[in-house]
């Protein structure tokens, strides 16, 4: 049965703080606890609801598909599987959309769109997904571990955008790790960007096939790097080999896997501003969404600054879409489960960029 729900977004008065914090970075095994009071300078305070409360939902990829906003999320259950370091827990077993005519509006939950049972390919794990619609065929882009416990990219298909989708009977070719979310630029080009360390398995490939041993680079060395894919005219694979997407400093240096304020981790998201291209994603371990910048999908990309700082919960994941000429930040917080790491729930937050197209940076109470 479809259930829909009203939501409510708080935006007290939109608060210029100053917040001074820190966290030291740990090492791999240790555990990083969040500090939600951590934020930059001239952050802005946020305070919102759930979406909905009926379900847990994570990892929110916003589009605006029909004239209405859909979420394509997690799907967050309480699978009694043992919290490790690898994110075992995070069990999660099929997808379930939201959609809402305009932000902060009614939401509508709609029924299952895909189950692990309906891909003979996945063995476990349906994580963070991504959809995506070309010439009025929606596709829901997911990954899982296949049967032999390796993270695969999949694709299924609907004519609408709720679906349900109907899955292709094999993962994407050349696809692996997680977390794929895909772009379309003005031209009409299709790219998808994916990948993700730690239990994402991306440390697996860096020798281009699959190494069950988790090797890292140096501290001191390039950090690992989101991959970025030309989708094929069907939408159904890969058109090129995936490759880097190189994320530099200022001094046009690459980020180092020992900057852990600022390597990617998971999570990348892409957005066109104002003719820029922005690459959004998750530092991981220190809890942030940052942003680096270039002139063209495939990049380099240069940082620039903090999305959203540290949230409720050890994850930090988000997708960022244009509404009505505004623009929209969706995350995720643990709030309506009071900190449980692996149930939670998505929101919304209203994303200002200043006069030089920085974002400012957001803080959001739980």
């Amino acid at each position: 049965m479809i259930q829909v729900r009203n939501f409510k977004a708080f935006y007290p008065a939109v608060l210029m703080v100053l917040v001074i914090g820190c966290q030291q970075p740990a090492k791999q095994g240790e555990e990083r606890v969040p500090n939600t009071e951590q934020a930059a300078v001239d952050s802005i305070v946020v305070e919102n609801e759930p979406l909905v409360t009926e379900i847990y939902t994570a990892d929110p990829s916003a589009h605006v598909f029909e004239g209405k906003v859909y979420v394509y999320p997690s799907h967050d259950y309480e699978a009694g599987v043992p919290e490790d370091d690898l994110g075992s827990h995070f069990d999660m077993r099929d997808y379930r959309v939201l959609s809402m005519d305009s932000i902060g509006g009614p939401v509508t939950l709609h029924n299952v769109a895909i189950d692990k049972e309906d891909v003979p390919w996945v063995g476990r794990q349906m994580w963070a997904p991504d959809a995506a619609e070309k010439d009025g065929t929606y596709y829901l882009y997911f990954p899982a571990k296949d049967k032999e416990d390796i993270f695969r990219i999949g694709v299924a298909t609907s004519e609408n955008p709720e679906g349900p989708f109907e899955p292709q009977p094999e993962a994407i070719k050349g696809s692996f790790s997680m977390d794929p979310s895909v772009f379309k630029d003005e031209d009409g080009i299709y790219y998808m960007y994916f990948g993700g360390i730690w239990g994402g398995q991306l440390q697996r490939w860096a020798t281009g096939k699959y190494n069950p041993a988790d090797v890292y680079p140096a501290d001191s060395l390039p950090a690992l790097t989101p991959k970025i894919a030309k989708m094929s005219d069907d939408m159904l694979e890969f058109a090129e080999d995936p490759k880097d997407v190189q994320i530099l400093d200022a001094n046009g240096d690459p980020i180092t896997t020992g900057d852990h304020d600022r390597r990617f981790f998971e999570a990348a998201w892409m957005h066109k501003y104002n003719g820029k291209y922005y690459l959004s994603y998750s530092t991981g371990d220190t809890h942030k969404i940052v942003y680096a910048t270039g002139d063209n999908p495939y990049g380099p990309f240069t940082s620039q600054g903090v999305v959203l700082n540290p949230v409720l919960g050890w994850t930090n994941h988000h997708s960022i879409v244009e509404v009505d000429g505004k623009w929209y930040l969706f995350y995720h917080d643990s709030s309506l489960s009071k900190g449980q790491t692996h149930l939670r729930s998505v929101k919304v937050a209203e994303l200002i960029y200043d006069d030089n197209g920085n974002i400012v940076p957001i803080t959001a109470k739980p």
